[in-house]
């Protein structure tokens, strides 16, 4: 596997993937996809290749494909974005296609309410780049737009079996109403999981997706610790507010649930991720160590200290394991 990157690729694991069927993407139309279905394009799971698996059409391939074009243009598809955001990077993944995938590709965008028509404004924010077979395709994007939909390029047809597309929820919080109580952390409200101090098994941004957790890997969870001390994430929230009550669910962490846990936080109003790790640490608690137990939602509401309106939170774990979801219920401050 050959991994292709043209620039730092920090948008991986720094932002939330709007083209997550989970949260409500969706691809809505492609100009062929004889091959390979293009709902395969946005599926979570890892494509795979199963040798001697064929259909009607031929090769089943886990991902979206067209069939050979023989006159002139090229295929494209459009994927509607669980939520409309600012974009970081994009991962165009052409595992397991090695003698039909595109030879390049772009992406375009848009906003726009409902689906794309064909007075439609499409702008292009990754122009025309090579492609290599099985292959991860890395690519920042530079452009401070908010964006509903993308239209994924290929030249002129072939495979590709994954999309991922990282970036930043953009909600409309003018429009929310002050006296909503919402969980302000949430991916689909703007919550960012920021970093944490191990994430061997899972990434911090899980813990903030919605529902109850799949299974073990659908969560946040660290290796086991060998030295003093406890593990943590910090999270943003997609607004500032009050929290009023907090979830901590270990769905399905049974022999490896953290101990107990607790809760930092404060209002950032400057700074850098990278910063935060040490402002972290003497950020005042909003929930004082609390007793967890195995598959179980915990929930906090007395337990709340009244420090005011913050804006990110510290999830401590201790002294490690695995957390399903966190939850973190309150009105915004406007």
């Amino acid at each position: 596997m050959t991994l292709v990157s043209t620039g730092s690729a920090e948008f991986v694991t720094k932002y939330t993937n709007l083209a997550s069927p989970r949260l409500g993407a969706e691809v809505t139309y492609a100009t062929d996809d004889f091959f390979a279905d293009k709902s395969r394009l946005i599926d979570p799971a890892d494509p795979v290749f199963i040798e001697g698996k064929y259909d009607d059409n031929g090769k089943w391939m886990d991902g979206w494909e067209s069939r050979r074009k023989r006159g002139e243009g090229y295929d494209h598809c459009i994927i509607r974005l669980a939520l409309p955001g600012i974009l970081h990077g994009v991962n165009i993944d052409t595992s397991h296609f090695t003698g039909n995938f595109p030879p390049a590709a772009s992406i375009d965008a848009c906003f726009v309410d409902g689906e794309p028509n064909a007075a439609t404004v499409w702008t292009e924010v990754v122009g025309s780049f090579t492609l290599q077979g099985n292959s991860h395709h890395l690519v920042g994007i530079e452009n401070e737009g908010t964006w509903s939909h993308l239209r994924l390029n290929i030249y002129p047809d072939g495979g590709v079996a994954r999309l991922r597309v990282y970036g930043q929820v953009q909600c409309n919080w003018e429009s929310r109403d002050a006296n909503e109580v919402i969980d302000l952390a949430a991916l689909v409200n703007g919550g960012r999981g920021i970093v944490a101090s191990d994430q061997h098994f899972g990434s911090p941004s899980n813990i903030l997706a919605p529902g109850r957790g799949v299974d073990m890997g659908d969560g946040w969870e660290t290796r086991r610790r060998r030295e003093p001390g406890n593990d943590w994430a910090i999270v943003s929230l997609g607004h500032p507010g009050i929290i009023s009550s907090i979830e901590v669910d270990t769905a399905h962490f049974k022999g490896n649930f953290p101990d107990s846990c607790s809760i930092q936080a404060a209002m950032v109003t400057a700074g850098t991720d990278e910063s935060l790790v040490t402002q972290s640490m003497f950020w005042k608690t909003l929930l004082p160590e609390q007793k967890l137990s195995m598959d179980n939602i915990h929930k906090f509401n007395s337990e709340i200290q009244d420090i005011g309106p913050i804006s990110h939170v510290r999830l401590n774990i201790i002294p490690d394991g695995g957390v399903s979801r966190l939850r973190l219920f309150g009105k915004i401050s406007r």
